[in-house]
């Protein structure tokens, strides 16, 4: 199910009430944000925070502006996009390194809110950018805790200092610092212990290591599927450390919204980075103004780009654009685009960014994340000579193909005209009519 898919149907209700107004009175506006407010309550989202919201919203909605506005519904969305950015505070913040290396993050929450895993996805997202990054083993509690941090950090190549089970967290703490200042690391990840429920001896054990490592971060790894109850880990953690910011885990999960519409306003720390999939990579940065629009349903495009930006190499772009120009596109070309989509993430999350897309509608889909899969057995299953001249490909080559593949003469019949389509597309975008039409500003591609 669509991220905040339960929250979204029924702000859109809400909003559909005064689409179908061409003037609103201050009544009209009552009643759609009492509907608001309805599915926010419903959602998870804490009642001070809802009241406070419906407020200022209501005090901008009824002003002479909006309602004498010849559009005043879009005016209202306007307004609600607006304070549902600001609620989740503006601007996205994110860590702060230290100009005196290693910065030290130390990374807290319960247990089973995946804060050994999001150890490692951060530690990944800043060895891509260059840093030396040491993930520090301090979970000496919990069974097989160390051999999992030292799993992902194979995965991701990255070192973990520990020092067994028989040695104080405290300790363990500080040696790491020391090991990340001999060996140049940069980065410091601090994966300490949690439990099921907050108690004395697991806060002081976090106070000293506090106290120890003088750490320039301490972010709360919460689920954000507990809704109200991860607001409420959020404000006692943050009473009892002073966190400077949240990880929200499983928020791919997450239907209602109530943790990341409430989280900054109770604890006054924002929110850093999401966790957006099981996958070591999936954890982006959080963006208020964006999580808002796919709130409200109009997708989020930014990301989106980012993440092709992320999966396509420069290199491949620069050389498909010249095939484009000396119409040298070929088959293998065609599967690259399709690994490139891949690698963004399942279709549905990619299709779910999109503005305008019905996330009610996406769910009852039936999306094929398989058929790229499909797609490569086919081509894969050409010699190079017909993935270099596709026309050659007969009916006895099509069949041969086919039982190659595991697929059929249909399937390989639909991939030869989708190439043949895109190959008159990427003709028409080469052309000198289309490119002056670009300069123009007449044109405009469809992404």
């Amino acid at each position: 199910m669509p991220m905040f898919q339960n929250l979204t149907e029924k702000i859109n209700a809400a909003f559909k009430k005064f689409k179908n107004k061409g003037k609103l009175t201050e009544e009209d506006v009552k009643t759609g944000m009492r509907e608001i407010k309805l599915a926010l309550l419903e959602a998870d989202v804490n009642f001070k925070v809802v009241r406070d919201f419906v407020k200022k919203v209501t005090e901008r909605a009824v002003g002479a502006e909006v309602l004498a506005s010849l559009l005043p519904a879009q005016q209202i969305i306007k307004i609600v996009n607006e304070e549902l950015t600001a609620l989740m505070g503006g601007e996205g913040e994110r860590i702060k390194l230290s100009s005196r290396p290693p910065t030290v993050i130390m990374m807290v929450g319960l247990q089973g809110a995946g804060k050994t895993t999001h150890c490692g996805k951060l530690a990944g997202m800043f060895k891509k950018q260059g840093r030396r990054p040491l993930l520090v083993a301090c979970d000496v509690y919990r069974p097989a805790a160390i051999k999992q941090l030292e799993v992902v950090g194979a995965q991701l190549e990255i070192p973990v200092f520990q020092m067994g089970t028989d040695v104080s967290p405290v300790r363990i703490a500080a040696a790491g610092i020391e090991h990340a200042k001999q060996y140049g690391h940069d980065v410091v990840f601090i994966d300490t212990a949690g439990r099921l429920h907050i108690d004395e001896a697991m806060m002081e054990e976090l106070k000293q290591i506090k106290a120890t490592v003088e750490p320039q971060e301490i972010l709360l790894v919460v689920d954000a599927m507990l809704g109200q109850d991860a607001v409420n880990v959020a404000e006692s953690f943050n009473g009892l450390l002073d966190i400077t910011g949240v990880v929200l885990t499983k928020l791919d999960g997450d239907t209602r919204g109530g943790a990341a519409l409430s989280v900054r306003y109770v604890t006054g720390k924002p929110i850093k980075y999401v966790g957006v999939g099981e996958k070591l990579d999936a954890i982006e940065p959080f963006h208020p103004d964006r999580m808002a629009s796919r709130i409200l349903g109009m997708g989020d495009m930014l990301s989106l780009i980012e993440k092709a930006e992320a999966a396509y190499d420069e290199k491949q772009a620069e050389e498909l654009e010249r095939k484009m120009c000396t119409s040298q596109f070929t088959l293998e070309d065609f599967l690259d685009q399709f690994r490139q989509i891949r690698k963004m993430g399942p279709m549905k999350d990619i299709l779910a960014s999109l503005p305008g897309m019905d996330a009610s509608k996406l769910e009852n889909a039936q999306i094929d994340e398989h058929a790229i899969d499909r797609m490569e057995a086919i081509i894969l299953s050409m010699t190079p000579k017909e993935r270099q001249k596709p026309s050659i490909i007969n009916p006895s080559r099509k069949r041969r193909i086919a039982a190659g593949s595991g697929t059929r003469v249909e399937d390989v019949n639909r991939l030869l005209k989708q190439f043949e389509q895109t190959c008159k597309m990427m003709k028409e975008m080469s052309s000198g009519k289309f490119k002056r039409m670009m300069r123009k500003g007449k044109g405009k591609f469809p992404f």
